[in-house]
């Protein structure tokens, strides 16, 4: 088996908002078949899709009402075989989004489990009896706010949800629910897929005693999901046992991988534990870097504390995703640089691990301003304006300036976009970029080819050189030998001199497109300038 998958770079696509093929306005399967050729050209290994799956999409796809079929919104089975051949042809895998840890409250087997307490799959969801008092029978809190219980009144007993009520947990303590899922497992693996993307992997299981969290000692925060430590609804020990058989199915297929989504109060530490062996997952990510903090002490640290956690693991990195703020608007303000954005690019892709560029991110979009009688997602319907979601890192991609819909649509006559394109967006466009040799678009195709033709940079080590803040410097250094590819980032914006300790060594430029200079020792940067130097 190959590991492709090491220092891979897969760009994550978002199917309601990447290309809508047949004009209603949603983006769908067939959208995305017709602009792999862009996805191709930028440089990448493959793509991860997110959800397409049957969904009454009171979570946009992360409610899975039929784990084994397409969503008419999307398209059909046989369009997701046609998109997957394409990407094949184009020399892309094709990662697929798996939610194991809850379905959505119309799946068959919640109409059964919810029936009564003594039908077939009464076992399959996680129900409680209440208090005493009626009450929930514990502080179990659901991350889309309120409790995480919901009262069914036909077996008088709650169920639990960890995010929607509509999105009730499965209880995969059950053998025969693990069972199905990797069921579920083996019918994609059947149809070709290259991997998956396993959604709130340590939410598989909870505390079986239904314990109370105890506080976080959290006195200001938005959501009460966050007063909480998460110790008892999810990352549970019995977990790992279940990982295991997921691998092991996995592993009877050649060249696949996983990759795990970790959303825990302890981030590095849990992503160390799930992918320390050879019965883990294969790699996993978890939100330290899509957060708000900042600055190239933190990512130094970030690095290296997963490195002493789980020497032999293999990480994943990314900004952005689905789920945050843009980073560009995240750690760049309101109206970023073009010259941040494509430091940013440069700072990911040179990262120790498994990379994922989020769409967009390549054209540098900074976080859509979506107003509240347009917004789609609950979470940011509950808590705005102080939070206001995802609904802004969520929307169309823009494919021509001037076009209505910023050509989300190959349809002329297509219906206004599922969510709206924000003006700031259209002069980014993929069709502006395409024609600026100094544009995001560009430099991220460059990057990335050249980044192919350095080992170091996808399969070498990693190793941190003492620098000042603002300064981020590490040598990316090839397994088995050989020339090592020097990175020095500025992240400030002021211009900044950095004197290298490998002064007196062979080094020589190698990648032009940022601003930034190095002679002998001496690196010269502007503000968010970078250097990239091969070192003998």
């Amino acid at each position: 088996m190959t590991e492709w998958w090491r220092g891979a770079v897969l760009y994550q696509i978002y199917p309601r908002s990447f290309r809508d093929a047949n004009g209603d306005g949603v983006g769908d399967l067939a959208g995305i078949a017709e602009t792999l050729d862009y996805v191709a050209a930028l440089g990448v290994d493959g793509i991860w899709l997110s959800p397409f799956y049957p969904s009454p999409m009171k979570d946009f796809g992360y409610d899975i009402a039929d784990y084994c079929d397409v969503d008419p919104l999307f398209g059909t089975l046989e369009d997701f075989d046609r998109l997957m051949a394409r990407a094949h042809a184009l020399g892309l895998k094709v990662i697929v989004d798996q939610v194991y840890s809850h379905t959505s409250d119309r799946h068959p087997w919640f109409a059964e489990s919810r029936a009564s307490r003594d039908n077939g799959k009464a076992d399959w969801y996680v129900w409680a009896d209440p208090k005493p008092d009626g009450t929930p029978p514990n502080n179990w809190l659901s991350v889309f706010g309120g409790v995480a219980w919901a009262w069914e009144p036909r077996r008088r007993q709650y169920h639990l949800h960890n995010f929607l009520a509509e999105q009730p947990d499965l209880n995969l303590h059950n053998p025969a629910v693990q069972d199905a899922i990797l069921e579920v497992a083996r019918f994609w693996l059947d149809l070709g897929v290259d991997g998956f993307r396993l959604d709130a992997a340590n939410f598989y299981m909870h505390d079986r005693g239904l314990r109370d969290n105890p506080p976080s000692g959290a006195t200001d925060a938005i959501k009460p999901y966050d007063f909480q430590r998460h110790l008892h609804n999810a990352t549970q020990p019995d977990n790992l046992a279940f990982i295991a058989r997921l691998r092991g199915v996995m592993d009877r297929y050649p060249d696949i991988m996983t990759v795990a989504e970790v959303a825990a109060d302890d981030p590095i530490p849990r992503v160390a534990e799930y992918t320390d062996g050879a019965d883990r997952f294969h790699t996993a990510y978890s939100f330290v870097l899509l957060g708000d903090r900042f600055g190239a002490g933190f990512i130094r640290r970030t690095m290296e504390e997963m490195a002493e956690r789980a020497p032999a693991a293999w990480p994943s990195w990314a900004f952005s995703n689905h789920d945050v703020m843009r980073v560009a608007s995240r750690w760049g303000g309101q109206r970023p640089s073009a010259s941040f954005v494509k430091l940013l690019i440069a700072v990911l892709v040179s990262l120790r691990g498994t990379i994922f560029l989020y769409q967009g991110e390549e054209l540098g979009l900074p976080q859509a301003d979506v107003p509240y009688d347009r917004l789609r997602d609950p979470e940011g319907i509950a808590f705005w304006p102080d939070c206001k979601g995802r609904d802004g890192c969520r929307t169309p991609i823009p494919w021509v300036g001037d076009a209505p819909g910023a050509g989300f649509s190959s349809d002329a006559a297509a219906a206004e976009p599922w969510l709206p394109v924000d003006p700031a967006h259209r002069p980014l466009a993929v069709d502006r970029q395409e024609s600026d040799p100094s544009s995001p678009l560009r430099f991220t195709r460059r990057l990335l080819a050249w980044r192919r033709r350095h080992p170091a940079l996808s399969t070498g080590g990693m190793r941190f050189l003492d620098a000042p803040e603002p300064v981020l410097a590490f040598l990316r250094e090839p397994v088995g030998g050989g020339a090592a590819i020097l990175c020095v980032f500025n992240l400030g914006e002021t211009a900044v001199d950095f004197e290298s300790p490998l002064a007196g060594e062979p080094v020589a430029a190698e990648f032009d497109g940022l601003p930034g200079e190095i002679t002998g020792g001496a690196v010269r940067l502007p503000g968010h300038g970078g250097v990239f130097a091969r070192v003998s």
